[in-house]
């Protein structure tokens, strides 16, 4: 039993990565964010009550699908040591030395407390033994600084992360919706700093003691899209094979759309028409939905599992997918697919469509490769560079609002597993992009209809 104890020990030191990541565009944020004040008893509490309600939770459920609402045996990949990741169970008690205010600083720190308007966010997802984590960088890009502003700690595994500034019946925000292996969806308010409780949740878990019915998804939660055309949409894929559209100020789905035969992986809403929805799931098939009439929908097939999916921001009628055999292909919503290539040994986890950079596509994979890719037209995109940052297996990938050379990436290597780089210090993708014409997208919101984007080069 010892012996046992042991390697489930040396297991958890082993894990150390970044599952998801999402950019925050700058001046969104608050300059000074709340700080919240909790004594060791009141934070011991706060843990204590969680685990009751997890009990509770686990002991109401029953057989069939009720009884494994996380599904894990679902999940090829991971080993028995992940069931340790979810939740905070290692985290009942606190030593008797620990300093009784958590949010004592040092005069040294303040300046880094403040929130710049030429700041950007950095959401990532960092999973260390068996704490899951989402760590708020902040990166300067004119200062050539990145740092961790806090971290709120996880009540579960972080799939992935969207971030919103919408709260029902409040002040427009910063918050990140949080998709992990539970099915309920976690709202955090990223202008509060020590914050151990969610904003708000999205679904709830069936209770037969309290006559309580079940709300939302019920297995994990693997993709999440806010939509900014109508700010109270979030949508969600997950698992249980369905998509749901959540009505913010309800904190309920509006419309849940049943359209797939496996996990839903991928979503993005539509730059130019806020109704319509691009998906993709392991099945191997994209579907696009007008979501004013979600039972209508077009289809494409991949030649693998959809692990990645975009919008082309500069050709709307156009999207590109990143599959589990490794192939990136772009298809025309009204001609069909245009190309497909061998982009990774691996699956890919990263997609990067720049709709600043006219022709720039970034991708990752668990080859351990970062990859510049430059297209034109309809023609299938040339490789520029490949680079390994020595991140180990790369899980994710994205690029930044305000500066479109300038890419964040998480992997696996435990003492190198988040990157921040500007592939302009890569002489050739220096040369083949620098003379480029940027295009900057403008919002323009006239009066009673959602955004439209323009080009402004």
């Amino acid at each position: 039993m010892e012996h046992c104890l042991e390697d489930e020990a040396e297991a958890q030191n082993r894990i150390n990565f970044i599952p998801c990541l999402k950019w925050v565009k700058k001046a969104v944020a608050s300059t000074n964010p709340i700080k919240v004040q909790l004594s060791k008893k009141e934070l011991v509490k706060i843990i204590k009550d969680t685990q009751v309600k997890l009990n509770i939770a686990k002991n109401e459920s029953s057989g069939g699908e009720a009884a494994d609402e996380l599904n894990l045996s679902d999940y090829d990949n991971e080993d028995e040591n992940t069931a340790n990741l979810l939740g905070i169970g290692s985290l009942a008690e606190l030593p008797n030395d620990a300093q009784d205010n958590f949010s004592e600083s040092d005069d040294s720190d303040k300046e880094d407390e403040i929130i710049k308007p030429t700041d950007n966010l950095i959401l990532v997802g960092h999973v260390e033994g068996d704490a899951s984590i989402l760590e708020i960088y902040v990166y300067n890009e004119e200062e050539e600084s990145l740092y961790v502003h806090h971290d709120i700690l996880l009540p579960s595994f972080p799939l992935c992360l969207e971030w919103l500034n919408y709260e029902p019946n409040s002040p427009k925000g910063s918050y990140c919706a949080v998709g992990s292996m539970d099915p309920i969806i976690e709202i955090w308010d990223l202008d509060v700093v020590n914050s151990v409780e969610s904003a708000f949740k999205l679904g709830q878990m069936a209770s037969r003691k309290k006559n309580r019915p079940h709300i939302g998804h019920r297995d994990a939660v693997l993709s999440l899209a806010w939509n900014k055309s109508f700010e109270h949409i979030l949508a969600s894929g997950s698992a249980d094979k369905s998509i749901m559209l959540w009505d913010l100020d309800k904190k309920e789905p509006s419309t849940i759309i049943t359209a797939f035969e496996e996990k839903v992986q991928c979503l993005d809403w539509h730059k130019l028409e806020g109704q319509s929805l691009l998906a993709g799931a392991c099945d191997g098939n994209v579907k696009v939905f007008d979501c004013r009439t979600p039972e209508s929908h077009l289809t494409w097939k991949l030649d693998g599992e959809c692990e990645q999916l975009s919008w082309n921001p500069l050709q709307p009628f156009t999207f590109i997918a990143g599959t589990s055999v490794g192939s990136l292909q772009c298809f025309d919503c009204r001609k069909g697919q245009l190309w497909s290539i061998p982009a990774h040994e691996k699956e890919v986890t990263g997609l990067f469509v720049s709709g600043q950079c006219p022709g720039l596509i970034v991708t990752s994979s668990p080859d351990e490769t970062v990859k510049t890719w430059d297209y034109s037209g309809e023609n299938a995109p040339e490789l520029i560079n490949s680079k390994d940052f020595g991140c180990g297996m790369l899980h994710c990938l994205g690029g930044s609002p305000d500066s479109p050379f300038v890419i964040a990436s998480g992997g696996d290597k435990k003492s190198n597993n988040f990157v921040v780089y500007d592939i302009r210090n890569i002489d050739v993708v220096k040369q083949r992009f620098e003379s480029r014409q940027l295009v900057q997208l403008v919002s323009i919101t006239p009066p009673g209809s959602p955004d439209v984007m323009q080009q402004d080069n």
